[in-house]
């Protein structure tokens, strides 16, 4: 079965279509080093819970949006072997996404799908 990292990011609302300029150069590295699936969500009914939720995770502020996003591979071997090449992939260089989001406050993992209808 597959593999699956997943992301949940604040992202300012006036720096969306950066983000997205962004994304699509870090999906493009992703396919092309193997990954099967890359894919970014803007969020679009994510209420502000009590104790939990999207926005609280990330620490969203009002003028900020919940970006959820995942990464799905052949399996963790394939994974972490992908994740090498992406992090020594001179396109991804930099800090440009320092300008674009709060990265401290980024929640990301691997995950083991245990269901796929």
């Amino acid at each position: 079965m597959s593999y699956v990292d997943g992301f949940v990011v604040a992202v300012p609302q006036k720096n969306i279509e950066a983000y997205k300029a962004f994304s699509a150069t870090t999906g493009a590295v992703w396919k092309a080093h193997g990954a099967k699936e890359y894919v970014e969500c803007i969020a679009d009914d994510v209420p502000y819970g009590e104790l939990t939720s999207f926005p609280r995770a990330v620490q969203a502020a009002d003028d900020e949006v919940v970006v959820f996003s995942w990464i799905v591979y052949g399996s963790r071997q394939e994974r972490d072997e992908i994740m090498t090449k992406v992090m020594a992939d001179p396109r991804l260089q930099g800090d440009e996404w320092k300008s674009i989001f709060d990265g401290k406050r980024m929640i990301f993992g691997g995950f083991v799908p245990f269901l796929q209808l």
